[in-house]
């Protein structure tokens, strides 16, 4: 199950995570946060669902069956956020894959700063899994990230908070070419409170693409519906990623999005 924002491009959202899961062929129930009028460009608006109409969403869901696994990504708002984290508990539900979403590629906020307290003090804590990249993992850890040490003192910073594991991507970080003339790697690092694990594949040239973080985390959580274990499900996410990235896509003059069937 997924419980997040809409994107009518399709490119990350609900709608992106639903088509992640028929790609990786698990079952895909969706409860959504708000809706959000946007394309591969930009957030022109964002209505936050009524916290009774997302706990509606769920009652409705639960009652017939629990998910095996379940994805969060863009909460709306802070009583969303609230009611969310609350649900966790009361309705029995997995511990999840958080995707925390504050930010809009475009640079649009998504969640104001009582929100983020939620997530810090509510959300995070009860989490499998949580997958910031670097901007939200400096905001959330309040570490400034400028290289692997770094890196790996936010992912700590995070952990302390309570999840079973962190997965900080790296694709933020500016790519360079190495000695033999190859551009570097796109490393995402994992930290389960005892290892760190570098998840690493051939870095896709340009500028990314639109709904990468969307799709990461619902591969994620598909992996551990099918029965992987955390690590196997990282590894194969990335995999999947990877090759969404490959055979992205334009559907105008906006920025890429990621071919979620890709072969």
């Amino acid at each position: 199950m997924t419980i997040a924002g809409s994107d009518p491009s399709g490119g990350a959202g609900l709608q992106a995570d639903l088509k992640t899961f028929a790609a990786l062929k698990v079952y895909g129930l969706s409860v959504i946060t708000a809706v959000i009028a946007q394309n591969t460009t930009r957030v022109s608006q964002v209505a936050a669902v009524a916290p009774e109409m997302v706990a509606a969403q769920l009652e409705a869901i639960t009652a017939e069956r629990l998910p095996h696994a379940l994805k969060i990504g863009v909460l709306g708002s802070t009583a969303v956020a609230e009611l969310v984290a609350k649900s966790l508990d009361s309705l029995n539900l997995p511990a999840p894959v958080l995707d925390p979403v504050l930010v809009a590629s475009s640079g649009t906020r998504l969640l104001e700063p009582a929100g983020e307290r939620i997530l810090l003090s509510s959300l995070i804590p009860r989490a499998a899994l949580v997958t910031p990249n670097i901007p939200e993992a400096e905001v959330l850890s309040g570490i400034q990230i400028n290289g692997v040490a770094s890196m790996r003192r936010a992912a700590r910073a995070l952990h302390k908070l309570g999840p079973r594991a962190v997965l900080i991507k790296g694709g933020h970080r500016p790519s360079r070419v190495t000695a033999n003339g190859r551009t570097s790697n796109a490393i995402d690092l994992f930290f389960d409170g005892c290892r760190y694990i570098e998840f690493s594949a051939l870095r896709v040239p340009g500028d990314g693409a639109h709904g990468t973080g969307c799709a990461l985390s619902a591969a994620i959580a598909a992996w551990l519906a099918r029965g992987a274990e955390l690590e196997t499900a990282v590894g194969r996410a990335k995999r999947f990623i990877t090759r969404a990235l490959r055979s992205r896509l334009r559907l105008g003059n906006g920025r890429w999005v990621v071919d979620h069937f890709a072969r």
